[in-house]
């Protein structure tokens, strides 16, 4: 399952997110499953988990690499909008 949510997510397109809740539809897991398995991202440079959002566009509070404001600052580079500090605008979703 790891592989799978991995390749998932390394196919995200830059400026562009997904949620945990789809990722976890296309592997048969749990959105929360989802979350662990990102926090522990082996290569998040290629495995692009700053792209993965909750279904409401909500970023995550505990992102594993640099908090809130890392993935906010990534995904701004990227140039996904945000309709709030914390939510990205979800037409953004792939």
């Amino acid at each position: 399952m790891y592989d799978k949510i991995h390749q998932i997510v390394s196919r995200i397109p830059r400026g562009k997110v997904v949620t945990y809740g789809w990722i976890a539809k296309q592997t048969g897991t749990s959105p929360r499953a989802v979350g662990r398995i990102l926090h522990a991202n082996p290569d998040p440079k290629n495995i692009p988990c700053h792209r993965v959002v909750n279904a409401k566009g909500k970023i995550a509070e505990n992102y594993a690499f640099g908090g809130a404001e890392g993935q906010r600052k990534k995904l701004r580079a990227e140039g996904v909008v945000f309709r709030n500090a914390t939510h990205v605008e979800l037409t953004y979703l792939v």
